[in-house]
Formats: C-alpha cells, sequence, structure tokens
C-alpha cells in the first residue's frame, strides 16, 4: 500500500510500497476432549509449550487457568498471517492433548464452568479488586494489531474507526451460550467484558496530547492498576507502535480472524488517509455507540445493525457490504480486495461461529456435541 492513496503532509509518509504490518492475538479455551468442560490446566499447557519452543514462546497465560494465549509475529502478507495462525492453532492443540486437554476457539464455554483465577500476582490483584467481574470473566478474544507511524497518527486512526468497531464486533461474534443456557445473543462475550470498568468505545480525543491525558487521569484513579487494563476497543498498544483493535470474539474460523485482521488494516489505512487529507472524524456520541455494540452483540449477523454513517438500524448484509464499500480503495493498494470480498461472501453464507454452535444445538440437542465439533473446526 502506498502514501500516494493518501496525500496531505501532516506526518512523515511510509516508504513506497510498504505495506502496514497486522498481527494477532487469540485467546483460546482449554477443555476436556471428552466431556468439553473447561480444564484447568493452563500451567501444564505453558510448560510444554515452552520446552518445544525454538526462541521466545508465542504462548502465555491468560486470567484463567482454562485458557492460554498466541500471539503472531507481526505480518505483511496475509496469506503468511493465516499460516502461522492456523500453526499456533496446532502447535496449541498439541501441546494441550500431552497434558491430557484440548483446545477450542469459542469465545464462551457451552458448558457450565467454574473458572479458576490464575495465581499470578497480578491475577490475584484483579480477583481481589474487581470480585465476580474477574472470577467470572473467562472469557477469549480476538487482538489486531496494526503498525501506525505515530501516536498522533494512531489517535487520528482511532477517532476514525469507532463507528465501525461495532461491525467487526458483529462479524465475528461466537459466544451464544453462557453458562450451559443459550445467552439470546450472538456475543455474549462482550456483554461480559464490559462489566470492567475501563472496556467499551471512547469518545473521540482528538490528539495524542489529549489521549495520553485521559490515560493518565483513569489511571490517576487508582481504579485500575496500569496502563495494560486500558481495556478500550480499541487503543493505542503499551508495548507496540501499533494500535489494538479488541472489539472481536475469537473466531472458530482461523480464515475469519485473517479476514478481521484484513478489514481492521484496511481501516487503519482508510482512517490515516482522511487524517491526512484533512477529513474530521464522526462526532457520534459514546452513548450511540454503546447502542450500536449492544446490536451487534445481540444480533451478529441474524438482524440489523447500526450503520456507522447514521446510526439508523440496516440489515447486517447492508452494513457489512458499507464497511467493505469504505475500505475499498486501501484494499486494493494492498492487493487484499478479492480475498476480503471472497471471505465477507463466505462468511454471510456460512453464518458466524454463534451461528454455527445454534445450527449444531438445533442438529444434536448436546452443548457437549457442539465443543467437541468445534474443538475439530479450531484447527482450520
Amino acid at each position: 500500500m502506498t502514501n500516494s492513496a493518501c496525500g496531505g503532509s501532516v506526518s512523515q509518509p511510509r516508504r513506497e510500497g510498504t505495506v502496514r504490518s497486522v498481527g494477532v492475538e487469540e485467546e483460546l479455551l482449554l477443555v476436556d476432549a471428552e466431556s468439553g468442560e473447561p480444564q484447568a490446566l493452563s500451567t501444564a499447557v505453558l510448560a510444554m509449550a515452552h520446552r518445544h519452543a525454538e526462541g521466545e514462546c508465542a504462548f502465555e497465560s491468560e486470567l484463567h487457568r482454562q485458557q492460554v494465549e498466541f500471539a503472531t509475529r507481526p505480518r505483511t502478507d496475509m496469506d503468511e498471517l493465516a499460516d502461522e495462525i492456523i500453526r499456533r492453532r496446532v502447535e496449541a492443540a498439541g501441546h494441550a492433548a500431552n497434558a491430557g486437554a484440548a483446545v477450542v476457539a469459542l469465545a464462551t464455554s457451552p458448558l457450565p464452568v467454574s473458572p479458576t483465577v490464575g495465581t499470578g500476582e497480578r491475577y490475584q490483584w484483579l480477583e481481589q479488586q474487581f470480585g465476580l467481574t474477574a472470577q467470572e470473566q473467562l472469557t477469549c478474544g480476538c487482538h489486531v494489531h496494526v503498525s501506525v507511524e505515530s501516536d498522533e497518527e494512531g489517535v487520528a486512526v482511532l477517532d476514525r474507526v469507532r463507528p465501525w468497531l461495532s461491525v467487526l464486533l458483529a462479524l465475528s461474534a461466537n459466544s451464544p451460550f453462557w453458562q450451559g443456557q443459550d445467552s439470546g445473543y450472538n456475543s455474549y462475550r462482550s456483554r461480559v467484558w464490559g462489566r470492567w470498568p475501563s472496556a467499551g468505545p471512547v469518545e473521540v480525543f482528538g490528539s495524542a496530547e489529549r489521549y495520553h491525558e485521559q490515560i493518565q487521569a483513569l489511571l490517576d484513579t487508582e481504579v485500575l492498576r496500569d496502563s495494560g487494563m486500558i481495556y478500550f476497543d480499541a487503543r493505542l498498544s503499551h508495548h507496540y507502535p501499533t494500535i489494538e483493535v479488541r472489539v472481536a470474539d475469537v473466531c472458530l474460523n482461523p480464515l475469519v480472524t485473517v479476514l478481521l485482521a484484513t478489514l481492521i488494516r484496511g481501516l487503519v489505512e482508510t482512517a490515516a488517509c482522511e487524517w491526512r487529507a484533512g477529513e474530521p472524524p464522526a462526532e457520534f456520541p459514546t452513548t450511540l455507540l454503546r447502542m450500536a455494540a449492544w446490536r451487534a452483540s445481540r444480533s451478529g449477523l441474524d438482524d440489523q445493525l447500526l450503520h456507522p454513517l447514521t446510526m439508523h438500524p440496516e440489515p447486517a448484509e447492508t452494513v457489512v457490504r458499507a464497511l467493505l464499500a469504505h475500505v475499498r480503495g486501501a484494499l486494493e493498494e494492498s492487493g487484499d480486495l478479492k480475498a476480503a470480498e471472497d471471505g465477507l461472501g463466505s462468511l454471510l453464507s456460512a453464518g458466524n461461529g454463534a451461528c454455527v454452535q445454534r445450527d449444531l444445538i438445533q442438529r444434536t440437542g448436546s452443548l457437549r456435541a457442539i465443543v467437541a465439533e468445534c474443538v475439530r473446526r479450531t484447527r482450520g
């Protein structure tokens, strides 16, 4: 993707022909291979992962011992990103099998579970400070990092992608069941995640200075332990020169994860181009964005969504097509347009993970059967 699509001189342009790098973090559930019930085996699984790692281990612990997380390397080629996500999932499955478990890309457990908070100091502090919010927070998300040139560009991007994030949630929705019951939502994970005091949509910041002032104000309340607890739907990464989009459920199909990463990179490049061209961000209030997020979590792709350009209800497919149209120029520049069109067509036809799970319960009547089939599908 070249800078010629943007114009303007607000910041130094990227080198001609360069493409923004993308990295993905996925959280996976650890379950019993026979019963499908979540198992608190992260310590054993991570020990296996570290033992077999060549160089830095891609796997790490999460809040609960019934889950593990992996991170990909930064990639510019989406085929390479797909290969690594599938490879990491296969590796996770192997490590889990050696520990007597399986991994599954579900954003919540269909079966009842009593989550076990990890033993680390940070996790214990979270449990003490937030009580049931932390104890019950066994959810698995997908985080996508996209490189930016500066904090100023990153905040400009955050300001301009905020109306579109609910559409990404609808595409990824993969958590219809909670504690053995149908929640009535496509993404109940997002409802549970919203219990954290710093989670969800945020206002337009306007500048990197204003963004960092707001972060410091949150930290000064002493409600949050550190900047790692800035759980905005999208934020500046506190580790890497990226923006981190955190709104999505972990996706059952790894190719949907790649589709999300493709669309998010397109959103970032489109927003950066708008900023360089002097186009202001949409000033929708955070209250409306919360309505859009609720609608997306409830409906997924099955009903209406709030259109990011108007915040009025439209059929989900119409809104998804609007997202594709919005980032079309960026996808053409990066060579990703055909893959994104095909991926969206397949997703709209087959349904997201929530749709797959509800189809399985209708056919089998068994939550255990859902988990067993999703374990198989997790490998891609």
